[in-house]
């Protein structure tokens, strides 16, 4: 069973989530749900820390951070020597791979 650790990042990612969710799209309850969704496929890695996606198998780039979802959003996250280091929790449609990694280089540059 590995121990899930939550950076600070991931916890302002989940409540600013949570926020949007209540406050703009003006639905509490849509907000508690989703924050409960995210949070359950985060505790599902305690017990299969390698369910998640590999980044580098959507993303083509070398990286050790995988990703579980629940509906608009994932996770990311890195497995290492019995713990789930969550980093942040994200929209899919925002570009996570430069917050994620920062820019990377170009092709033509490498």
């Amino acid at each position: 069973m590995s121990r899930i650790v939550m950076s600070d990042e991931s916890e302002k990612d989940l409540l600013q989530i949570g926020d949007y969710i209540a406050e703009k799209l003006k639905s509490r309850r849509s907000a508690l749900g989703t924050i409960k969704g995210i949070r359950q496929a985060i505790d599902k890695l305690e017990d299969f820390p390698l369910i998640g996606t590999p980044l580098s198998a959507v993303a083509g780039i070398d990286t050790d951070y995988r990703f579980v979802g629940h509906g608009n959003y994932l996770a990311f996250y890195r497995p290492k020597e019995g713990k789930v280091y969550v980093d942040r929790v994200l929209y899919s449609r925002r570009d996570y791979i430069t917050i994620l990694l920062g820019e990377l280089p170009d092709e033509d540059d490498v």
